[in-house]
């Protein structure tokens, strides 16, 4: 009889001890998911854009109180996460001292490094107007990253570039505003009128 008790008392120890182990080890599950949970949804939150702008301007000094470039576009977003933003529709101006303004439109473009590089996407366009040392100038590809305090450009997809009435292609490029320097790599072609119909 006293052993049926204690095997009785036993089983109910053990019983009891793992019962307070599975609420315990159920509490630990519940509150380990809701941590998971938490931090997936902060992950997201972070991702998420701060701010929405549409048909906005934004104009980039110099150290010197002088305005560097102007980007607008359709619509800027902004993600804190990296400090980043997209824009549709964007246009870049140029505004390069003595140089003439070069303007830069495509369909895309992410601004990015503390808004020292605009990666454009999708029918890049750029147009410079000619000026009294240098011809007008279009540069048409389907991508392009600018510095634009560097007032330089590269990429690495085809090129078509026109300098007055000569054109050339070329697959990748590398472009230095301030200097006028322009190297284009691959396999292309150069196109150059008879001097008697050359623009003046």
């Amino acid at each position: 009889m006293r052993n049926q008790r204690v095997a009785h008392r036993y089983r109910l120890s053990v019983g009891l001890v793992l019962g307070l182990f599975g609420a315990f080890g159920s509490f630990w599950l519940v509150e380990l998911m809701n941590r998971a949970g938490e931090e997936m949804q902060a992950g997201m939150k972070v991702n998420e854009p701060d701010y929405i702008v549409e048909n906005f301007s934004f104009v980039r000094m110099t150290k010197t109180g002088q305005p560097s470039y102007i980007i607008s576009g359709d619509k800027l977003t902004h993600r804190p996460v990296d400090d980043s933003s997209d824009i549709v529709k964007p246009v870049v101006r140029s505004l390069s001292g003595d140089n003439p303004p070069m303007d830069i439109r495509a369909q895309f473009a992410r601004v990015d490094q503390d808004n020292t590089r605009v990666t454009l996407r999708q029918d890049v366009r750029i147009d410079r107007a000619a000026s009294k040392d240098s011809r007008e100038m279009h540069l048409a590809t389907q991508a392009l990253t600018v510095y634009p305090e560097e007032d330089r450009m590269e990429t690495n997809q085809p090129v078509r570039l026109q300098f007055g009435d000569a054109t050339a292609t070329g697959t990748g490029m590398q472009a230095n505003n301030a200097t006028r320097q322009v190297h284009l790599a691959g396999r292309g072609t150069l196109v150059y009128p008879p001097r008697g119909q050359q623009t003046k």
